[in-house]
């Protein structure tokens, strides 16, 4: 299935459905849901939640295949600084970041848009980022059957920073290895080539 292009692809009855439970919200916390400013939030909610989660109804793995390509090409192939934006599974607040991908062929390429799309499907999920790591790590790994496959994943995340122990500064930083990036020398190189401040 493909992102939501325009308003008119929101299903209408799961729509309605999400925006009496955000105006039964509004009401409950002590707002006025038929005040102007807040007439039209509910229907505005409900449609950011259902973009915001449309991950579980796209095929991460299919978009893989759609892309892949017969070559000889065995060296590391990176794309880096890719952004991400998810919601965290806890308090259902923003964190977004950048994911860096590394895999080293094994008989197949694949488009290099499609590792993005990847992170992109992965993320439009109520998510921790821990699993979201492990979720790209697995798609790409079990599709493309590559060489190795690394994901490193940095992100700041609202949960922590709005509420809680609100600190503004922090960073969360996860990675995951398989194959050839389990070897030491390939992992320090794929760390080294993204630019992070890592240490291994």
């Amino acid at each position: 299935m493909a992102p939501y292009q325009s308003l008119e692809e929101y299903n209408i009855e799961i729509t309605n459905e999400v925006k009496q439970r955000f105006s039964g919200i509004i009401d409950e916390i002590g707002e006025d849901v038929s005040r102007e400013g807040l007439v039209k939030t509910p229907e505005r909610a409900a449609k950011a939640m259902l973009f915001l989660t449309q991950g579980y109804k796209q095929d991460a793995e299919g978009v893989l295949r759609s892309a892949m390509f017969k070559e000889s090409y065995n060296e590391m192939v990176i794309v880096k600084d890719i952004e991400l934006y998810s919601l965290c599974e806890h308090h259902m607040l923003p964190f977004f970041g950048k994911a860096h991908i590394a895999y080293i062929p094994n008989g197949h390429i694949v488009g290099l848009s499609k590792l993005p799309r990847v992170v992109d499907i992965f993320a439009r999920r109520l998510q921790v980022q821990e699993r979201l790591t492990e979720q790209v790590l697995d798609c790409i790994n079990d599709t493309l059957k590559p060489q190795g496959v690394a994901v490193v994943i940095e992100a700041a995340h609202m949960c922590m920073m709005m509420r809680g122990v609100q600190k503004q500064n922090s960073v969360t930083t996860t990675s995951g290895f398989r194959g050839a990036f389990e070897r030491q020398e390939t992992r320090n190189e794929f760390l080294r080539l993204i630019g992070g401040d890592f240490h291994s």
